[in-house]
């Protein structure tokens, strides 16, 4: 992890306790002694594909350091039901303290990766890529597009920064096709700004119109029908980057896939995922 990456992490963390302690953990401090030690284990309770270990030892580190964390797995493996993949071992204050904010991360970071690893199983053998969107958890983004990545997939843009993406309303606002690519051409070039152009078609006359004038890199289909979409990238034929969008889900990928587009983008990935089952169980280990 780079120092920047770390940097934000551990302010995510901090925050994130800050939300959840208050001012003091009052179940702990009620019942159990603070120098009380005690051992706690990671298990995992469905198949999936596991990510977020790398932040569940941060989440560590600024609750406690001297909490001992021990992997068993790695970022990207397969687990399945009753695989324990973390081991720790410190004051029981700390593993408490420290339990739901690490299983909130990783239960949504590995069911993210999850649900991503199992598209690209759909897709062995294509060469389509899926891809993000910015549908994130705000704050969160930084976690969920890392999710993806180690479920298989990769990255869009991170945020507006990142890419001049022409949607249908800069279209509409602008003028036309034509003209929200002329006006996006010009600020990229008077601002000095190295990033790509991708723009959003909604139908086949839009797309002849991009072809007609040129000067991007990507073109995103809106809601075409794979069919559409075949016919969209024989018209493209492999002039640019192709992207395919608009509620797709698990059941049609294959289908856009083998239409011969470059990429899926797929909200679902991130909105609306089911977090992969898993508890952090304690154990006293000395009296």
């Amino acid at each position: 992890m780079i120092q920047e990456e770390k940097i934000r992490l551990i302010n995510f963390i901090a925050e994130a306790l800050r939300e959840d302690m208050g001012d003091g953990d009052h179940t702990s401090l009620a019942t159990i002694p603070p120098e009380k030690q005690g051992e706690a284990q990671l298990i995992i309770k469905e198949t999936g594909i596991l990510a977020g270990l790398e932040e569940a030892q941060t989440v560590f580190e600024v609750v406690d350091r001297d909490v001992a964390v021990r992997l068993l797995k790695a970022d990207g493996d397969p687990v399945k039901t009753g695989d324990i993949v973390l081991l720790a071992h410190g004051r029981i204050h700390s593993l408490l303290l420290a339990e739901r904010l690490l299983l909130n991360i990783m239960q949504r970071m590995s069911g993210i990766a999850t649900a991503t690893h199992r598209i690209m199983e759909i897709l062995s053998g294509t060469r389509t890529k899926v891809l993000d969107t910015r549908k994130t958890t705000p704050l969160l983004r930084f976690l969920e597009k890392k999710a993806v990545l180690l479920g298989g997939g990769t990255n869009h843009r991170f945020g507006l920064y990142d890419m001049i993406l022409i949607k249908d309303n800069h279209v509409d606002y602008a003028g036309g096709i034509r003209q929200a690519i002329e006006k996006a051409n010009h600020y990229r070039e008077t601002q000095g700004r190295n990033i790509a152009i991708e723009i959003e078609v909604r139908n086949l006359n839009e797309l002849q119109e991009v072809l007609d004038t040129g000067r991007v890199e990507r073109i995103m289909f809106d809601n075409f029908t794979p069919e559409l979409v075949r016919e969209a990238v024989a018209r493209v034929n492999g002039r640019y980057i192709t992207e395919a969008s608009g509620g797709i889900t698990a059941a049609q990928v294959r289908q856009y896939a083998e239409a011969g587009v470059d990429y899926l983008s797929i909200g679902a990935l991130t909105h609306s995922v089911k977090s992969l089952d898993m508890s952090l169980k304690a154990k006293i280990i000395d009296g």
